[in-house]
């Protein structure tokens, strides 16, 4: 009896081990992408393209891709929305400010940029392995559920847009003014000419 419990210990044990070896690795590499944001968003996109392409050449899983665009679109709420909702949650001090004599408090999101990347990412590599399965090919009219996706989206988004007003915040940094410290080594050699 002893040897047929050590035999099934001694194949299980190289599986446990390659699958935190494998777990290590991806975590590095994940960790090492962290400030690559440009490089992982266009392998975002060429992941999306690739899934694109595998819907339109089989004609068919609309409903995956109803559900991921839903998915998606949970996401970019999530992405948008400041961590602390004034509307919601006890303001506790780490709330938007609402006047102008209030202290400024930089936007935190509830869904950080690097976890929207990621699973976005991983959204798009099920949904792609899920086109691999007939049993996920329902079908399905799709115009109906891309017209109701349109509407859902611009339903969201109108109310999303109405809170960021009334709460006067901006979820994204673009043309925000950035402030990167003194120049240490132009300011060095001003001294030296002294």
């Amino acid at each position: 009896m002893e040897g047929a419990g050590s035999d099934a210990a001694s194949t299980v044990a190289p599986i446990a081990r390659w699958k935190s070896d494998f777990a290590r690795a991806f975590q590095y590499y994940l960790d090492r992408s962290t400030p690559h944001i440009t490089e992982r968003w266009l392998g975002t996109l060429a992941v999306a393209a690739v899934y694109m392409f595998r819907v339109y050449h089989v004609r068919g899983f609309y409903i995956v891709s109803y559900g991921l665009g839903i998915y998606i679109l949970n996401l970019l709420i999530g992405f948008m929305s400041p961590k602390v909702d004034p509307q919601l949650e006890i303001l506790d001090g780490a709330a938007l400010p609402t006047k102008e004599s209030d202290e400024f408090r930089p936007f935190i999101r509830r869904l950080p940029e690097f976890k929207f990347w990621y699973s976005i990412t991983k959204a798009f590599c099920i949904a792609f392995l899920m086109t691999f399965f007939s049993v996920f090919d329902v079908p399905v009219f799709w115009p109906i559920l891309l017209c109701y996706w349109v509407a859902l989206f611009v339903l969201t988004m109108k109310r999303q847009i109405m809170h960021m007003i009334k709460y006067r915040y901006v979820p994204f940094s673009i043309g925000k003014q950035r402030y990167t410290g003194k120049n240490i080594a132009a300011s060095g050699a001003g001294l030296m000419k002294d």
